[in-house]
């Protein structure tokens, strides 16, 4: 899929490098900051470290509780096959009473470390998924129409596409002796924090 954030027509306008070089190469650029930007920010995700598949009921067990309810429907990747897809929750931590109706009061009043949903294959016993699977759940804003959250993914595209043109992808001060930061170390994001600080994931803050 495209990236969206920061298209390719919108990043050669702001390049002006026009029809020069391939959709490819351009593209590649825009996903890798719309990937950047979306790593950070507060989707309705949650993250499986374990899975089970007993008689053809896929169970992904979390280390933290989570606020997934029975009858929603959630998309599942990098869990393997057959547990990845557009799946709808059975059961929470085993039980079918948890509806959407009641899950507030009931997220109060207990932990939710397991999901079940209907998924065709052979029994596995639980066992370990590294890197972790992520489980999305509806998020209510739509990211790629905030302007702040689209600024940001152009001035990093920005910045990719000139790392990739300049052989210290640097500069050098005036004198010629003091080299500027690594335009790809750790202040990449730290340039645009201030554009998506309103959006990012809390659970990611530390300290």
């Amino acid at each position: 899929m495209a990236a969206t954030f920061c298209t390719q027509a919108e990043l050669r306008t702001v390049l002006g490098i026009g029809t020069l070089y391939s959709d490819s190469v351009v593209e590649e650029v825009c996903q890798a900051a719309e990937n950047i930007i979306k790593g950070h920010l507060w989707y309705n995700n949650y993250y499986a470290a374990a899975r089970s598949l007993t008689d053809n009921f896929a169970t992904l067990y979390f280390q933290q509780p989570h606020g997934m309810y029975v009858g929603q429907s959630v998309i599942i990747t990098n869990a393997g096959s057959p547990f990845n897809g557009t799946k709808t929750i059975t059961e929470i931590n085993g039980a079918t009473q948890v509806s959407a109706l009641n899950y507030q009061n009931y997220s109060l009043t207990a932990y939710n470390y397991s999901i079940t949903y209907a998924a065709t294959g052979a029994n596995q016993v639980k066992n370990p998924i590294q890197p972790f699977a992520t489980v999305a759940a509806t998020t209510n804003v739509d990211f790629g129409t905030v302007p702040e959250i689209r600024e940001a993914t152009t001035l990093i595209a920005v910045d990719i596409w000139q790392s990739r043109q300049l052989s210290n992808a640097g500069g050098v001060s005036p004198d010629g002796f003091t080299p500027s930061p690594y335009r790809m170390g750790n202040t990449l994001l730290a340039r645009v924090r201030g554009l998506i600080a309103n959006y990012l994931n809390p659970s990611g803050l530390v300290g």
